[in-house]
C-alpha cells in the first residue's frame, strides 16, 4: 500500500511501472517519497507562517493544507514531465525552468521554518526593536507637549520672580523707614518724625501691593501648574494608547526583517537543505541512466505519435481522393448535352423573371 502511494506521488504511469523490475520501481518509490515529504514540510512551514499572521490554529491548518497540496502538485508535475533524452545537455535545458521553480519553492518552504528554529533569537531582536520604538515614540509624543509645558514653566518663573522683586522692594522700604527712625540714614534724627511717617506709609502701600500681587500670582501659578499637570496626563495617556501598537510589532514581516539581523550562515545552510530536498527528485531523474520505465514510456508515446500520424495521413489521403472523384464526376456531367440544355432552359426562365420584376418595379415608381 505504501509502495503504491509513493508511486502515485512520483507521477509515473502505474500500468507501465508494474511491468518493470523491482529496482526500477524502487527508484520511483524514492522519488515519490521525496515529493511527499517535501509537501509535508511545506504544509508545516506554511501552517506556522500563517499562524503568526492569523493567530488562529484552524485557519493556519486549513490554509497550510491547501499550500501543501499545491506544492505536492507542483513537485509531482515537475518530476512527471521530465523525459529522458540521449543528450544530457538537452535534458538539463529541459529541466532548467523546473529547477528555477524548485529553488523558489525551497525559499518559500525554508523561510517559515527558519523563523521557528531561530524564534528565541528573533524575539530578542524584536525586543530590542520594540524598546527603540518605545523610546522613539515617547520622544515624538514629547515633542508635541514639551514646548507648551516649557512655556508654562517660564511663565510661572516670571510670576515668581515678580513676587521676589516686589518683596525686595518692600524689604528695602522697610529698611529705609527703620533706618530713619533710628537716625542711621535720611535726616539722621532719632525718632518718628514726618519723614519717618512718609516712608512708613510708602512701605505700607508697597506691602499691601505685595500681598495683592501674591494673591493674584498664586492663582495664576496654580492655574498654570494645573495646565501642566493636564498636559503631562495627556502625554502619558497618548504613550499608553500607542504602546499596544508597539507591543504588537511581531508579525510575519517584522520577524522576517529580524531574521535578516541574525548571522546569515545558519539560515543559508537551512535553505541549502531544503533546496537539496526540493531538487533531489529532478536531479535523480537527470543523472540516472535511461531505465526500463523510460524505455516503455518512450515506446508508448511513440506508438501514440505514430497512430496519430497515420490518422492524419489517412484523412489527408481520403480528402484528396474525394476531391479528385468530385472533379471527375462534374467534368463528365459538364460534357453531357442533356445537362447543358436543362441548364440553358432554367437560365432563360430566370432571366425572364428578372426582366418582369424590373419592369413592374419601374412601373410602380412612375
Amino acid at each position: 500500500m505504501l509502495k503504491h502511494f509513493f508511486l502515485v506521488c512520483s507521477g509515473v504511469d502505474l500500468t507501465l511501472i508494474r511491468d518493470c523490475s523491482d529496482g526500477e520501481q524502487t527508484k520511483y518509490v524514492g522519488i515519490g517519497a521525496t515529493v511527499f515529504f517535501t509537501a509535508l514540510m511545506a504544509f508545516i512551514a506554511s501552517a506556522y507562517a500563517l499562524y503568526t499572521v492569523f493567530d488562529n490554529p484552524y485557519a493556519a491548518i486549513g490554509f497550510g493544507l491547501i499550500w501543501g497540496l499545491l506544492i505536492f502538485n507542483l513537485d509531482r508535475f515537475i518530476v512527471s514531465t521530465l523525459r529522458k533524452k540521449n543528450d544530457k545537455f538537452a535534458e538539463l535545458l529541459q529541466a532548467t525552468p523546473r529547477i528555477i521553480l524548485a529553488i523558489i519553492i525551497a525559499i518559500v518552504i525554508s523561510k517559515p521554518l527558519e523563523l521557528k528554529i531561530f524564534e528565541k533569537e528573533i524575539d530578542q531582536v524584536l525586543l530590542e526593536q520594540k524598546n527603540e520604538l518605545t523610546l522613539a515614540n515617547k520622544a515624538q509624543i514629547a515633542e508635541q507637549f514639551t514646548p507648551e509645558i516649557k512655556q508654562l514653566h517660564e511663565e510661572i518663573r516670571l510670576l515668581k520672580d515678580e513676587i521676589v522683586t516686589k518683596e525686595k522692594e518692600v524689604n528695602d522700604l522697610y529698611e529705609t523707614y527703620i533706618a530713619e527712625a533710628e537716625g542711621r540714614k535720611g535726616t539722621e534724627i532719632v525718632g518718628k518724625g514726618p519723614v519717618y511717617k512718609e516712608k512708613r506709609e510708602k512701605h505700607d502701600t508697597a506691602l499691601q501691593a505685595l500681598q495683592t500681587l501674591r494673591t493674584e500670582n498664586s492663582e495664576k501659578i496654580a492655574h498654570k501648574e494645573l495646565a501642566i499637570s493636564e498636559l503631562a496626563a495627556q502625554q502619558k495617556n497618548q504613550e499608553i494608547n500607542t504602546q499596544p501598537i508597539i507591543d504588537g510589532f511581531d508579525g510575519l514581516m517584522a520577524r522576517v526583517n529580524a531574521l535578516t539581523k541574525l548571522p546569515w550562515l545558519p539560515s543559508f545552510f537551512i535553505f541549502l537543505l531544503f533546496l537539496a530536498i526540493e531538487t533531489s527528485p529532478i536531479f535523480a531523474k537527470l543523472f540516472s541512466p535511461k531505465g526500463e520505465y523510460d524505455a516503455k514510456l518512450q515506446d508508448a508515446e511513440d506508438a501514440v505519435k505514430t497512430w496519430v500520424a497515420q490518422k492524419v495521413h489517412q484523412r489527408k489521403t481520403l480528402l484528396q481522393t474525394d476531391v479528385s472523384l468530385n472533379n471527375k464526376v462534374y467534368n463528365d456531367i459538364a460534357e453531357e448535352e442533356e445537362a447543358y440544355n436543362y441548364k440553358r432552359k432554367k437560365a432563360r426562365e430566370l432571366m425572364q423573371l428578372q426582366a418582369d420584376s424590373f419592369y413592374n418595379l419601374q412601373k410602380k415608381q412612375l
